[in-house]
C-alpha cells in the first residue's frame, strides 16, 4: 500500500525543511528591506534586490531557491520508488542521506556560506540521488 511506504517520510521531511527555510528567509529579508528603506516594490526583481541587501540576508533566499532545484528530482525519484514498491531498505537509507545532506547544505549556505563545504555536501547528496535513480531503474527492468 502506497500510504505505508517508508520513503514518503523523507519526502515530507524535505518539504518541511524547505518551508522552514522559507520562513527563515522571510524573517531575515523583510526586516532588512525595511532597515534599508527600500519600500514595497523592492522585491519586484529578485536579482536587483539581492544587490541591495546584505549578503548574509541573501544567502537564505539563495538557499531557498536551491531547494526548488535539484530536490525536485529527488521528489520524482522517491515517489517513483514508492509507487514501484521499492521505497524501503537501501533506497530509504539513501533518501534519508540525501535529505540530511540538503539540511546541512542549507545550514552552511545560510550561515557561513563556505562554497567548498557546500560543494562537497551537494556532491554527496547528488551521489545518493544517482544511486536511488539507478536502483529505481534496475528495479523496473
Amino acid at each position: 500500500m502506497l500510504a505505508s511506504t517508508p520513503i514518503l517520510l523523507p519526502i515530507i521531511a524535505l518539504v518541511l525543511w524547505t518551508l522552514i527555510v522559507q520562513v527563515w528567509m522571510v524573517a531575515t529579508r523583510l526586516p532588512a528591506i525595511s532597515a534599508a528603506n527600500l519600500g514595497h516594490e523592492a522585491g519586484e526583481r529578485t536579482s536587483e534586490l539581492a544587490a541591495l541587501l546584505p549578503r548574509q540576508v541573501q544567502w537564505k533566499a539563495d538557499n531557498y531557491n536551491h531547494l526548488m532545484e535539484q530536490p525536485t528530482i529527488f521528489y520524482a525519484t522517491a515517489l517513483a520508488l514508492a509507487v514501484a514498491g521499492d521505497g524501503s531498505g537501501l533506497n530509504l537509507t539513501l533518501a534519508w542521506l540525501y535529505v540530511g545532506s540538503r539540511v546541512v547544505h542549507s545550514v552552511v549556505h545560510a550561515t557561513v556560506n563556505k562554497v567548498m563545504v557546500r560543494f562537497m555536501l551537494f556532491g554527496f547528496g547528488s551521489l545518493m540521488l544517482v544511486a536511488m535513480a539507478v536502483n529505481g531503474f534496475k528495479g523496473l527492468l
